[in-house]
C-alpha cells in the first residue's frame, strides 16, 4: 500500500515545472497518478474514460490490416495502451515533447510504461509534434515521409485552449493539409479535446477532411459528483 501522497519526480522543464505525483483516492482506496505542468493537471487517472475512447472510435472504422498508428501526447499512456490492444495494430509511435514523461514510462513509474516498454511494437519518441509536423519530415525519425491508418492526437486542452501558443497553426487549413498528408488514402485523424464540439473547428475540419464528426463522451466526476464531458473530432482522408 503507498503513502496517502507521493511526489514521484519533480523536473524544472522549458515548459514550467512538471511533477509526476500518486496519491490515494480515499473513496476507492485506488491509488491515483497525475501529472501536473505548473499549476495544471495534463493527465489523471482518476479520469481515462475519454482516452481509451479516442482510440476506440480512431481504430473503429479502419479495416486496413496491419495498422500503422501514431499517438501525440504520451501521458499516463491509456490511449497508447488502447491502441495497442486493437488486434489489427502492427505500429505504434507515440510522439511526446517531454522528455521526462517518457523516462518515466521507461523507469516505471507510471503504471502503463511496464507494458508500453515491453511491447514490440510501439515505440516511444522525444519530439515536438507540432514541429515534427511542420518539418515536413513527418514523424518516424528512421523514415522520414512514412504515411499511417491513424493519428491520433491528445496535447492541447482543446483547438482554442493551448499549451503553447506556437501550436495554433496546426488547427488551421494549412495545418491539416500537412496532417493529411501524413495518412494513408482512406485513414483516420482523431482530436481529443475538453471543450465541447466546436462548430467553427469542425467546418475547418471538413474543407480538409471527409466523415467529419465530433463525438461527446461522457464519464463520471467523482470530485463534482456529476457526469463531465470531453469531445472526440474525427475526420477521415479522402
Amino acid at each position: 500500500m503507498s503513502a496517502r501522497f507521493q511526489e514521484l519526480d519533480w523536473r524544472q522543464t522549458p515548459l514550467g515545472e512538471l511533477t509526476l505525483r500518486r496519491r490515494r483516492d480515499p473513496r476507492s482506496g485506488e491509488d491515483i497518478h497525475e501529472i501536473k505542468l505548473n499549476d495544471e493537471f495534463l493527465m489523471s487517472s482518476l479520469f481515462t474514460v475519454a482516452e481509451v475512447e479516442l482510440a476506440r472510435l480512431a481504430l473503429a472504422d479502419l479495416p486496413r490490416e496491419p495498422l500503422q498508428v501514431v499517438v501525440g501526447g504520451l501521458g499516463l499512456g491509456y490511449t497508447a495502451q488502447t491502441v495497442l490492444e486493437h488486434p489489427h495494430v502492427d505500429s505504434l509511435l507515440v510522439v511526446d515533447a517531454l522528455s521526462e514523461v517518457i523516462e518515466w514510462h521507461q523507469q516505471g513509474l507510471i503504471p502503463a510504461g511496464t507494458a508500453l516498454t515491453a511491447d514490440p511494437r510501439c515505440r516511444l519518441v522525444h519530439g515536438d509534434f507540432f514541429a515534427m509536423l511542420r518539418s515536413g519530415q513527418g514523424f518516424d525519425p528512421d523514415t522520414p515521409g512514412r504515411q499511417y491508418d491513424a493519428i491520433i492526437v491528445d496535447i492541447d486542452h482543446s483547438p482554442r485552449h493551448l499549451l503553447h501558443p506556437t501550436n495554433a497553426d496546426f488547427y488551421q487549413p494549412e495545418g491539416l493539409r500537412r496532417l493529411s498528408g501524413l495518412l494513408r488514402p482512406g485513414g483516420v485523424f482523431a482530436l481529443w479535446s475538453n471543450d465541447p464540439p466546436d462548430e467553427e473547428f469542425t467546418a475547418t475540419l471538413a474543407t480538409v477532411f471527409t466523415a467529419v464528426r465530433a463525438e461527446i463522451v461522457s464519464f463520471p466526476n467523482p470530485l463534482q459528483d456529476r457526469n463531465s464531458t470531453n469531445t472526440v473530432f474525427l475526420a477521415k482522408r479522402d
